[in-house]
């Protein structure tokens, strides 16, 4: 059991509440991880916040028009009707049409219809409610989002199996990746994460990386196991480089084999800068299966998202129709696409300029919110150092690992915000 928890069911022993704790309660707790961090920064990171996962300009998180405008002009059934179960049904059917859109080899008439989920978090949630319980593994990258560990392992009982999925090299390390898929082939089930642009790295497969993970996963398949594909889609479309694989993985393994299901979780969360409507996707796709076995699998989900949030919020399903029919939405978010791409080139010329750094390795990085450096120092003690000396705000993931989210760093800010990260990190080494 996690010390956290045993620390909190201490406090609690001898109560009602502790006494009435299933072996689930007794489990949970909260991770001094990017919340815990993210909220002490923001009382103290005076000059720059760089741990939240948000896109910021002076201060202010960046809002498409649609969203301002439309906040007070709802009827009352899109403002406080009860949704249904799996999503209201044109807004299930609009996002699979944009899907579609932005991943044209995806044959439409392939994979189920959209279920709307109450944010990425939950229909991870849900998935691991289908897929995942005690006793099975799930192979992921490694940093990884620290979520995955409360949802995956203390919730369910799963075992995370961590790769390192970006190497010494410029890239993914293919040879670590693969080691692990065969190794949990042997078990006849294969469960894999795939989260592109990654949190915490801010990298994503390149075509060339895509079709190598796509052929492992069917050679996996071929071999006779049944393998699990997670997509984590939350960042997806924010690529800043033109070898990067601009469809998702989704696409290519969703029809790909009958032993391979793929689920994609995506929302306008991040691509359409949101992240406090809590509205998220959550789409299944397998080679074999038909309309009739998507309409269970979806069945199976409703009864996840049921017994846990009910539905996903009413309003926010209603607001992102606006957004989508909005003539003004496309330029906008190509605006701020910009806006996080000059962020992104600002950061990698800094780090070209400096390149020898004796404590700081940044990990490949190429698209999303953020970028991760391995240190050589205690991660949390350059931390504390950055915000209590500096008052800079970054997550410390692991004792070896430092996230900057240079998506909330405004632009005349990065060259000292970084260059304060390279010399504390520096001098604690000294």
């Amino acid at each position: 059991m996690n010390p956290l928890a045993t620390e909190l069911n201490e406090i609690l022993d001898g109560t009602v509440a502790g006494r009435l704790f299933s072996n689930m309660g007794k489990r949970l707790y909260f991770p001094k991880g990017i919340i815990a961090q993210s909220a002490e920064a923001k009382k103290s990171a005076a000059f720059a916040n760089g741990t939240i996962g948000m896109a910021y300009k002076q201060g202010k998180p960046l809002i498409l028009s649609a969203i301002a405008d439309n906040m007070s002009a709802f009827s009352p059934d899109e403002a406080v009707a009860y949704a249904p179960t799996a999503g209201i049904e044109k807004a299930r059917t609009a996002w699979k049409e944009q899907m579609i859109q932005k991943n044209p080899s995806l044959d439409p008439e392939k994979i189920s219809l959209p279920a709307v989920i109450a944010g990425l978090t939950a229909g991870l949630s849900c998935t691991a409610d289908l897929f995942i319980g005690k006793g099975t593994n799930l192979i992921s990258s490694d940093p990884c989002w620290d979520n995955y560990s409360l949802i995956f392992e203390t919730r369910r009982q799963a075992k995370i199996i961590p790769v390192q999925f970006l190497g010494e090299g410029p890239g993914l390390d293919m040879e670590a990746i693969s080691a692990a898929v065969k190794q949990e082939a042997k078990s006849g089930k294969v469960r894999i994460i795939f989260n592109f642009p990654n949190n915490p790295t801010g990298y994503t497969a390149t075509t060339e990386e895509a079709n190598a993970l796509v052929k492992l996963l069917k050679e996996a398949a071929d071999g006779g196991a049944d393998v699990l594909a997670i997509c984590d889609d939350a960042y997806y479309g924010l690529f800043y480089e033109d070898n990067i694989s601009k469809e998702s993985l989704f696409a290519k393994l969703a029809n790909l084999h009958e032993k391979i299901l793929a689920v994609k979780l995506d929302g306008p969360t991040k691509e359409d800068y949101v992240w406090g409507l809590r509205v998220g996707f959550l789409t299944f796709g397998s080679k074999g299966l038909e309309q009739k076995h998507y309409d269970a699998l979806v069945r199976k989900l409703m009864g996840a998202i049921r017994s846990s949030v009910s539905c996903a919020n009413t309003s926010a399903q209603h607001l992102m129709l606006k957004v989508m029919d909005d003539k003004r939405t496309p330029g906008e978010k190509e605006k701020y696409r910009a806006i996080l791409r000059t962020r992104y080139n600002m950061v990698k010329e800094f780090i070209k300029n400096n390149p020898n750094h004796s404590t700081l390795k940044p990990m490949p990085f190429n698209s999303g919110y953020f970028m991760s450096f391995r240190c050589s120092v205690n991660a949390e003690a350059l931390r504390q150092e950055l915000l209590q000396k500096h008052g800079i705000g970054v997550i410390a993931l692991g004792p070896g690992c430092i996230r900057v989210a240079f998506s909330s760093i405004d632009e005349e800010k990065i060259a000292d915000v970084y260059g304060k990260i390279y010399e504390t990190a520096a001098k604690m080494k000294n």
